[in-house]
């Protein structure tokens, strides 16, 4: 029975005579074809093929024809909307006709998890790991996607700032869930005018600029800590990571002797190595950088695969290194506390190195470009349009403020007045 056809899209009322049920008869169902696809929506009526057969000619109950013919036209309505918006889908066909596809937000965050896993990225991984988590803290499972507001998303966001997450954290968890349900709009679960996130709809929270960098004198005091040998080996991790561009621990722990060039320091942020065109970041080493490797690294053994650091192992997977750099971060941001306690200054951590290196830098004059250059931000499309690189003078001059410890006030700004 031909009903209706549209774009390659057909719609018809049939007999499905794949399997007889025990009772002999056939189920009628409604079957849509889209360029040699198909799907069947039952109509919830049995007949055999001699009833099928008659239904046009009335050799069957009007009550019959007239269900089989409401099934038909409901979906050929359905249908003919999505067509005539060019967005058919049987997904959306589901959603339409009232048939949940059976996803939440929990599975979607799930599948991204494991997509991230399969990829072997551990980061993203970890963080739609702690997405979901926080998801179900605040909401449970299920969690449906229509369930899934604005108010339910400022009502999440609420309970995430009041459980001690910070804007910061919030941002990146609603940031994933907009992901998946950006995903979720083009897979056709979910209608672009039903997302939440659409213009007139929830609007993530902006990145809070916390204070994370230290002062000179704050970093002085550090520099000159002393204490126990332990305490003192974490303390020289965090102030090589200042002396060498604000690096991260990541890139930080897994340096090699290869990545020593020249006196400097070569490396490409593990966060950008997938990028077309991976910057290379150069860092001078200065006299104490060498001096924290000599007290807490490998010697060079004239292999330049060597790990400058003893923290790190070959055949790590990211998994590995990612659970090895949280182990290290852990534990050296324990260390930190405990040294801000005894020093008196505000507490600190480990990405605070990175923060006090760019601050120390802006405080002496120094351009913004070089600093964004020395952080490795290609991600700013207006930095990177004018930036033409920088010499190793310009490392070395610079590097020269980072240890700075005389310098203060007027009295710096004229010694870096005279260097231009």
């Amino acid at each position: 029975m031909f009903k209706y056809s549209q774009k390659g899209i057909s719609v018809f009322a049939v007999l499905d005579r794949r399997r007889a049920k025990l009772n002999g008869l056939y189920p009628v169902k409604i079957e849509v074809i889209d360029h040699r696809r198909q799907k069947y929506y039952p109509v919830g009526i049995d007949l055999s093929q001699t009833e099928w057969e008659s239904i046009e000619t009335g050799g069957v109950s009007v009550a019959i024809r007239r269900v089989v013919e409401e099934s038909l036209m409901r979906v050929i309505g359905e249908v003919s909307r999505l067509v005539a918006r060019d967005r058919f889908s049987f997904t959306r066909l589901d959603a339409g006709l009232g048939r949940p596809s059976g996803c939440t937000l929990n599975i979607l965050l799930e599948r991204a998890a494991e997509e991230f896993r399969l990829a072997g990225r551990a980061n993203s991984f970890y963080i739609y790991r702690n997405i979901l988590h926080g998801v179900e803290k605040f909401a449970g499972r299920p969690v449906c996607l229509s369930s899934v507001t604005p108010e339910w998303l400022y009502g999440c966001e609420r309970f995430w700032i009041a459980g001690g997450k910070n804007a910061t954290t919030v941002n990146i968890y609603m940031r994933g869930i907009r992901n998946v349900f950006n995903r979720a709009v083009s897979q056709g679960l979910v209608e672009a005018d039903a997302s939440p996130f659409r213009k007139d709809g929830y609007h993530i929270p902006k990145y809070t600029c916390r204070k994370l960098a230290l002062d000179i004198g704050q970093i002085r005091k550090i520099a000159e800590f002393k204490g126990d040998a332990e305490l003192e080996m974490w303390r020289d991790l965090w102030l090589f990571s200042y002396l060498c561009n604000g690096i991260n621990f990541r890139d930080m722990l897994y340096l090699r002797y290869r990545n020593v060039v020249g006196g400097e320091i070569w490396y490409v942020r593990s966060k950008t190595c997938r990028c077309s065109r991976p910057k290379v970041i150069k860092a001078v080493i200065t006299d104490r950088m060498r001096q924290i490797i000599g007290n807490i690294g490998n010697p060079y053994d004239g292999n330049p695969d060597t790990f400058i650091f003893k923290f790190a192992a070959d055949g790590e997977d990211e998994f590995g290194i990612a659970l090895n750099v949280r182990s290290v971060v852990n534990r050296c941001n324990i260390a930190l506390g405990c040294i801000a306690f005894r020093l008196g200054i505000p507490k600190f951590t480990t990405y605070s190195a990175r923060h006090s290196f760019a601050s120390i830098l802006q405080r002496h004059g120094v351009d913004v470009s070089y600093i964004s250059e020395c952080l490795g931000h290609s991600s700013i499309s207006v930095t990177e349009s004018y930036l033409a690189g920088f010499g190793r003078d310009d490392r070395e001059k610079n590097a020269v403020f980072l240890m700075d410890f005389e310098c203060e006030g007027n009295k710096a700004d004229a010694i870096y007045s005279t260097m231009l």
